[in-house]
């Protein structure tokens, strides 16, 4: 039912601001290492004909996506609310883009993230104990129950979790590099397959950017979380930045220590190659470190996402454009809670269906619209809204935003392309949420006092 006057002048206070710098930058860092570095360089390797070419690949992914994360701390840094890429949207292009941004992050791109997530959690799990599939949709959705609830019962335990797994997994990552770069005696891993790419052309460039580019996938999760931030025109703009370098140095120094064991077209031969270089060099119990670290990384990814995403429905219930009681905070946890165990439990539904996998291919292409468009935000925005304090302007402007959103209009085209059925039904289940947001303004006008 769509929120009354009355009731929205009932909701409880907003949330508090008690996330600090070190866990705002371990939201960004935690939230983007995911599964992608320990799998996304070969398939680099496969479009790229040097190693040259291969470290361009990961070096332009990186600044476009530092570009990206730079521009929302400037819209942060000017309205740091609750709800992120929501509220960006919502006050460049109106109430009825932006939801349509939140309802297409609730039913699938956020909840999906978390399904997909949740179900490569125990795939991996399954290296240390035997799972039937019940015993995977089980654990799958015990896992995404437990760090729901953790998020529940407050944002300075999610952003603990956040911080601890973060360091553990930059730990795991320097080990490998440690063992790769300091062993002696090794012996790189021959192939007997020709490089599939033998030279690397625009256009095989540009397949692997787009690869690169997901596996940078997560920077704008802080935004949502802004209105929990402590200091957040200092804050907000210092972690994008920390958080984005640190991904990068991480992601750039895993390629060096993967390519001492695996030379490219051995890279380009074998798909988890952060398992098969460990395997090298320690044998397989190198392998199964791997698979521990993989597991830490996605807990951590996972717990990113329950952070971050019932901001944005948050943000739309004290809009109203939904429920009111999700715009609500939890008198003792202090938490957006009914958001939370709402988001928790689609993302269970979707994970044990298992249909969640058809419907993220279908919608996540539209997750990069509103990418570009919330980049490009930071220049409608300063048009529109000339005397908004502004603490922390992004570097290079124009030039940045509008980068990064010409890099997020490629990545739609060379979707739509590759996959138009199932990117066109994408756009149709999103633009199902029109007449979804007009039935709820009408029936929210139709209570409104005479």
């Amino acid at each position: 039912m769509p929120p009354t006057s009355s009731k929205l002048a009932t909701l409880p206070r907003d949330l508090p601001r008690a996330i600090g710098y070190v866990g705002s930058a371990a939201i960004v860092v935690g939230t983007v290492i995911g599964s992608g570095i320990f799998l996304v360089p070969h398939n680099v390797a496969q479009h790229v004909g040097t190693v040259k070419s291969l470290f361009l690949v990961w070096i332009v992914g990186g600044v476009l996506s530092l570009a990206g994360a730079l521009s929302l701390a400037e819209l942060g840094a000017a309205t740091p609310e609750a709800g992120g890429v929501y509220v960006y949207l919502r006050d460049a292009y109106g109430k009825p883009f932006a939801f349509l941004y939140g309802w297409a992050l609730l039913l699938v791109i956020n909840s999906g993230s978390i399904a997909t997530l949740a179900v490569a959690f125990t795939i991996y799990a399954a290296t240390f104990f035997p799972l039937t599939p019940l015993h995977r949709g089980l654990l799958s959705s015990a896992v995404i129950a437990v760090l729901t609830a953790v998020n529940v019962l407050g944002v300075r335990k999610s952003a603990a979790v956040q911080t601890i797994f973060t360091f553990a997994k930059l730990a795991g990552l320097a080990i490998i590099v440690w063992y790769a770069c300091f062993s002696s005696g090794i012996t790189p891993l021959a192939s007997t397959e020709p490089l599939p790419t033998p030279n690397t052309t625009l256009s095989s460039f540009g397949v692997a950017l787009v690869g690169v580019l997901w596996a940078y996938e997560g920077w704008h999760m802080l935004s949502f979380n802004a209105g929990e931030v402590r200091d957040p025109s200092r804050v907000l703009p210092r972690s994008y930045l920390l958080g984005m370098l640190l991904v990068v140095a991480a992601y750039l120094t895993a390629n060096l220590a993967y390519l001492r064991v695996l030379p490219l077209p051995a890279l380009a031969e074998h798909q988890r190659v952060a398992a098969k270089a460990m395997e090298v060099l320690v044998g397989p119990r190198g392998a199964t470190f791997v698979s521990a670290l993989i597991l830490c990384s996605i807990f951590g990814a996972l717990n990113g996402n329950i952070l971050g995403g019932p901001r944005a429905y948050f943000a739309m219930a004290r809009d109203g454009v939904f429920f009111s009681s999700v715009g609500a905070v939890h008198p003792r946890f202090e938490t957006p809670a009914l958001a939370v165990l709402m988001q928790g439990g689609w993302a269970i539904v979707l994970a044990a269906s298992g249909t969640y996998e058809q419907l993220y291919t279908y919608v996540i292409f539209t997750g990069w619209i509103f990418y570009g468009a919330a980049t490009l935000a930071v220049v409608i925005l300063r048009r529109k809204m000339p005397q908004l304090p502004r603490p922390y302007r992004v570097w290079g402007y124009p030039v940045l935003p509008v980068a990064f959103s010409l890099a997020a209009l490629a990545i739609v085209i060379n979707t739509l392309v590759r996959t138009p059925r199932e990117s066109l039904l994408g756009t149709g289940l999103v633009i199902l949420g029109i007449p979804i947001y007009l039935v709820w303004k009408r029936l929210a006008a139709a209570r409104r006092p005479a």
